[in-house]
């Protein structure tokens, strides 16, 4: 299965998805991660909450969904943004898509907040990710 996940910076919780599934739950598939408006790069706070982790955040980058891969099975959107616009994978063969609505952490005020923002996120990821591909 191939999965991209979708956010719209593509700096905090696509890319923790996108490693959580490739690094804990790589025997189902694949993962990607884009944005629709990407920031440009991924937020340190997501590196360090990462490396607490041990995933390696080697070549880690933030990037627009016209340069992620074009056939995916599922699209998981992580926008808690109802007003986001998610691109549109129209006709036959179209992915399946869900929407996992979360608060940005990169957008939390003060260090310590931002930090148990990330660390609360990449745990609610984490436990979504495993119940879905409990499923497969």
């Amino acid at each position: 299965m191939k999965i991209l996940f979708l956010c719209t910076g593509n700096s905090a919780r696509s890319i923790l998805g996108e490693i959580i599934f490739n690094d804990l739950f790589a025997d189902h598939g694949h993962a990607c991660s884009a944005g629709s408006r990407p920031a440009g790069q991924v937020d340190p706070a997501a590196l360090v909450v990462l490396q607490k982790y041990g995933h390696n955040i080697q070549g880690l980058c933030s990037k627009s969904v016209d340069e992620s891969e074009v056939s995916v099975d599922l699209v998981i959107s992580v926008c808690d943004n109802a007003a986001q616009a998610c691109p549109v994978w129209p006709g036959e063969g179209a992915p399946k898509h869900l929407h996992w609505p979360l608060p940005d952490p990169a957008a939390v005020a003060g260090n310590t907040e931002k930090a148990a923002a990330f660390e609360n996120t990449y745990q609610d990821l984490k436990e979504r990710i495993s119940a879905l591909v409990a499923t497969l």
